[in-house]
């Protein structure tokens, strides 16, 4: 068996913070990169530990451009320094919508083209959290292990501490509702979907939703909040349904632009989510969890490999 102390974990900029939680419950020390930035933008990186032959772990979301670049980066210096192994851990993929492009659109998927990239830096394992399509899982050539976990322990969890007494799981689309069905089956709990129709980049209609929520809370769960549209409209048509209160719950919490001030204005009770996106803390409108309990055990599961 490997052992942890063998490993070097490591994260780009924007994960540290998950980073260390992972490491604090792995029992291995987290050793943070060494990083400068020249006058002309150019980034420098140096592992601050040995590398050679050692296990590298690398954890890092690519939300943003530059946190993709240096997820690259470390893979690829890893790969430079004759680490044994290396493994990847992304808790939020980047361009995770895109992973399909409509027929003579000339559309990038970059869902794909990017995590083709990631494979090309030549990790060992790589690791996603909630996939929005796991279409990207099989975007490599057969040579890379890969392994797609979801959050449904930790969400079960979190909803049985809400303490409700009656309660339904809703879907805002049809598209989502197949991993709805399985959390309330779960949680011995009725479920149903919206009907949402998407007419623009980041606008949906949301329809009328099953009165089945009538006379209960109603648990809106997606696996993201970019822009909060859908995931208002739907709460909105619970409360119009006859739902005594709204609750939120998704895995990734990007709430671009005014998404917070929407849900502030909102009638929604709380809005909880994961560590997954970068940035994100506990305040008035959030509850967050974390998903390093997750990771330490697909991680253990890898090193003992």
């Amino acid at each position: 068996m490997k052992k942890p102390d063998r490993s070097v974990l490591v994260a780009n900029e924007a994960s540290t913070p998950l980073a260390r939680k992972v490491a604090d419950d792995l029992g291995i020390e987290f050793s943070e990169m060494i990083r400068k930035r020249f006058s002309d933008g150019e980034r420098y990186h140096a592992f601050p530990a040995e590398i050679n032959q050692r296990d590298l772990i690398v954890v890092g979301a690519t939300h943003d451009d530059s946190s993709h670049q240096e997820l690259l980066d470390l893979i690829q210096g890893g790969r430079f320094w004759n680490a044994a192994t290396i493994s990847v851990v992304i808790p939020y993929l980047g361009y995770s919508t895109m992973e399909r492009a409509k027929p003579g659109s000339r559309e990038i998927p970059k869902g794909i083209t990017r995590t083709r990239q990631i494979y090309r830096a030549s990790p060992n394992f790589v690791v996603f959290i909630d996939l929005h399509s796991e279409s990207v899982l099989h975007a490599h050539t057969g040579e890379i292990r890969t392994r797609h976990i979801w959050t449904d322990q930790l969400v079960v969890e979190k909803i049985r501490e809400l303490g409700l007494a009656d309660f339904v799981l809703v879907s805002p689309d049809y598209g989502y509702s197949k991993r709805v069905a399985r959390l309330a089956s779960i949680l011995d709990c009725p479920h149903t979907a919206a009907d949402k129709d998407r007419y623009d980049t980041d606008k949906t209609i949301v329809g009328q939703i099953s009165s089945v929520v009538r006379g209960r809370s109603a648990i809106v769960c997606d696996d993201m909040i970019r822009t909060g549209g859908s995931i208002i409209q739907t709460a909105n048509r619970c409360l119009d349904a006859g739902a005594r209160e709204v609750y939120v719950l998704a895995t990734h919490l990007v709430l671009s632009g005014n998404a917070r001030e929407r849900f502030k204005q909102s009638e929604i009770v709380k809005v909880i989510g994961s560590d997954t996106y970068p940035g994100v803390d506990d305040d008035e409108l959030l509850e967050v969890y974390s998903v390093a309990p997750l990771i330490k055990k697909v991680l253990l599961s890898q090193l003992s490999a």
